[in-house]
């Protein structure tokens, strides 16, 4: 029983079908280059910087992404490498998005002469806005959810629009909507970003690896509700320690969703965030107690292959007070009056 109400194609031109999905992430990371160039303009970053970073960065990422989920997935491709490239039915990773983002981001700014650390900072805000957006595409998409739950506890519990629950029905049995708990959650964590950025203590780094810490907390309690998760057969004590950790979800009354004991015990998207988490901790702690955090968030951000007469403040500072100085005829002596050159 097909119970897909929205038509996941949103433009059709004879042979040519624009997919929601790619329209959704599109926007997301629209509005996330949006607000980066906004903030990098209080640090005196062309525009164009961030619009290169983007242009190039999104398909190091959708390309990380995709590596990243049929690596996990090869039982299911390798008899069917065409599918390999269909994105648009889904079937991306974001940790691997992250990954593929990190990598060009980091060759880029060493190219661009500017730190690494200043320039993930900066574009933190636009990455979580880019997630809260585009995890509408796995709603658009029916996939990505959780367990099944009673329709009661969607419209009653949790007070969902109709045109939500309707959509978490997947064939007759409705499920967790674990796209709107991280989408909100993400949101959550956009608006302490915007506050600790602008926060004194805040060093070079820390803005980055606060995005990677709040994502990993959130994703790791909402993967545990999934019943598509990337897996893999880990050993016993690992698993158990995990679900140890998942265990607060279990007191709120949640169920763990289901999956198969064939195809893995451990969730990678659960293990991944407990490895980020830390080793985010550790290097915020190791930084500021060997003086490496010195560099504040708020300090000016200079390139190493910018001129200073070419930064964007430097010209709007030299417009400011170029004057005119008009402009006196040059005489030859010759042509003095006799008087004159007397005198």
């Amino acid at each position: 029983m097909a119970t897909l109400l929205l038509d996941p194609i949103a433009i059709s031109i004879g042979s040519l079908k624009v997919h929601w999905y790619g329209l959704i992430l599109g926007l997301g990371a629209l509005v996330g280059l949006m607000l980066a160039i906004r903030e990098g303009k209080r640090f005196g970053i062309f525009s164009e910087f961030f619009m290169d970073l983007l242009l190039i960065g999104v398909p190091s990422a959708i390309i990380g992404a995709r590596i990243y989920y049929v690596a996990f997935k090869w039982e299911d491709y390798k008899d069917n490498l065409w599918d390999v490239f269909k994105i648009w039915n889904g079937g991306i990773a974001i940790y691997g998005a992250l990954i593929g983002a990190i990598i060009f981001a980091f060759f880029y700014t060493r190219y661009k002469g500017y730190k690494f650390w200043r320039i993930v900072d900066i574009c933190a805000p636009g990455l979580i806005i880019g997630q809260i957006i585009g995890r509408w595409g796995n709603f658009v998409n029916q996939e990505a959810y959780g367990g099944p739950v009673e329709q009661s506890f969607l419209q009653n519990n949790l007070h969902l629009p109709d045109f939500i629950v309707n959509q978490m029905n997947v064939q007759g049995v409705f499920h967790h909507p674990t796209f709107l708990y991280e989408s909100l959650w993400n949101l959550v964590g956009l608006g302490i970003l915007l506050v600790l950025r602008r926060q004194k203590f805040l060093r070079s780094a820390e803005l980055f690896l606060s995005y990677l810490i709040w994502y990993s907390i959130g994703r790791f309690f909402i993967e545990g509700l999934r019943t598509d998760s990337l897996a893999f057969q880990g050993p016993e004590w690992l698993g158990s320690f995990i679900s140890g950790l998942w265990s607060p979800m279990k007191a709120m009354g949640f169920d763990y969703g289901n999956l198969d004991v064939d195809y893995g015990n451990v969730r990678i998207s659960q293990l991944l965030p407990i490895l980020i988490l830390i080793g985010a901790i550790a290097y915020i702690i190791y930084r500021r107690v060997t003086g490496k955090a010195e560099e504040r968030y708020l300090d000016p951000i200079v390139s190493t292959r910018v001129s200073v007469d070419t930064m964007p403040e430097a010209l709007a500072t030299h417009k400011e007070t170029k004057k005119v100085i008009p402009s006196v005829p040059v005489v030859n002596e010759e042509e003095l009056p006799t008087e004159s050159k007397k005198e």
